[in-house]
């Protein structure tokens, strides 16, 4: 299943990505209590045959309105393929196994928030149609 459902449900999300991304929104909180704004958080991919990345920040201005464009070598001969190259560099982003999604009443539960709220300092709301009027 490719296109549409595999970029937005995340039970097609590799462990690997839900790793990185958690960890680059670590890292964006870090910055932004450090430097305050105007950087980005990066995922830099350490050379070796190991997979490995470091966590780091860009200056928006570096890469506001850029693009980076896949190498030409990744690209088969044939132009509808790509290359084993590409395939050595995607493969450990894949991950090798399946999400851990538990579920609540047969949906997916990603998250278990602590509901915190701040003290109420306004009156309650009362909406414009019922203003002046006793309801019962």
């Amino acid at each position: 299943m490719g296109g549409t459902a595999q970029r937005h449900d995340m039970i097609y999300a590799s462990t690997v990505d839900l790793e990185e991304a958690y960890q680059v929104g670590r890292k964006a909180v870090e910055i932004a209590l450090k430097e305050g704004n105007g950087y980005m958080a990066t995922i830099l991919r350490e050379p070796g045959d190991v997979y490995q990345v470091r966590y780091d920040k860009v200056p928006l201005e570096l890469v506001a309105n850029s693009e980076r464009h896949s190498p030409e070598a990744w690209i088969a001969p044939n132009r509808v393929d790509v290359t084993d190259d590409f395939l050595r560099y995607a493969r450990p982003l894949i991950g090798d196994s399946w999400p851990s999604v538990p579920l609540l009443d047969g949906r997916q539960r990603f998250a278990r928030l602590e509901p915190i709220f701040a003290d109420k300092k306004l009156p309650e709301y009362v909406p414009q149609a019922r203003r002046g009027r006793l309801i019962v």
